[in-house]
């Protein structure tokens, strides 16, 4: 035992002498060591400090404004630009289902009367007597209207101041930039009567005055029809003349170019009396 302890003592010793220079030398690789791992921490620290703030600080900044500036104005731009020429391009689309038309003079009929009477007034005293034969027409004559030459029985009123013709179906439409009228003439006072379609330019609107004191619209065009032997072309208001004793009417200012009318007899053209 007393070797044993002797033998321990002695490695104990051995030890502790030992570890005195194994302890200083190790606080001075240990020393070292430390701040180089201090020295690599605080520049870790410094490469990743920066790409933190450039990851949050710009990051958020710009992602907010670009959202806001180009979600918001896109969108409403986009639609303000949109909308304005699709209202732009929608307008043309309405003429192009009712194509506007070129205006047609309009022309009220008791004024154009007015002016009728006072030229003929002024007219009256230097207009000169001829002493040639003038045909005389019934108060009621055959006329034969349109290509289709259909006969109808016409009144001559010296009373009215254009001619009126019954028509049916009228339709207003647009040819070669110029109004147009379809309408069908026809006697109404005659179940079986022939029905002719026509299309003539449309002259002008003539505005006349009902016996109730109203003014109504009319559609007024240009036909040519046949009388006796005279071949004419006149102006025609299209008119319901369902309830009037004749389908056609002529005015005054035809009569003008055919010659005296006898208002106590009818259809005189073919007997050709001159006076």
């Amino acid at each position: 035992m007393t070797l044993e302890r002797k033998a321990l003592t002695s490695l104990l010793l051995a030890l502790c002498l030992a570890m005195p220079v194994e302890l200083f030398a190790a606080p001075e690789t240990a020393k070292p060591a430390a701040p180089e791992k201090a020295a690599e921490a605080p520049a870790k620290g410094k490469e990743e400090a920066p790409p933190k703030p450039a990851t949050n600080k710009p990051a958020p900044a710009p992602a907010k404004p670009a959202a806001g500036k180009e979600t918001a104005p896109a969108a409403k731009p986009a639609a303000g630009k949109d909308a304005a020429p699709a209202s732009k391009e929608a307008a043309p689309a309405k003429p192009a289902e009712e194509p506007a038309m070129p205006p047609v003079a309009e022309e009220d009929e008791a004024a154009a009367e007015r002016k009728e009477a006072d030229a003929d007034v002024a007219a009256a005293v230097a207009r000169p007597v001829t002493s040639d034969p003038v045909q005389v027409y019934g108060w009621r004559e055959w006329v034969l209207v349109g290509q289709a030459q259909m006969k109808l029985a016409a009144k001559l009123d010296t009373g009215a101041l254009t001619s009126s013709i019954h028509a049916e179906e009228k339709e207003l439409f647009e040819r070669d930039g110029k109004k147009w009228v379809r309408f069908i003439v026809t006697d109404p006072s005659e179940k079986s009567s022939q029905r002719i379609r026509i299309e003539a330019p449309l002259v002008r609107i003539a505005h006349i005055k009902e016996p109730g004191g109203q003014s109504e619209a009319r559609e007024v065009v240009r036909l040519n029809f046949t009388l006796g032997e005279r071949k004419l072309r006149a102006d025609f208001t299209l008119n319901n003349r369902s309830n009037m004793l004749s389908p056609v009417l002529i005015g005054r200012t035809t009569i003008k170019e055919l010659g005296w009318v006898d208002p106590s007899r009818a259809y005189l053209a073919d007997q050709k009396i001159m006076r």
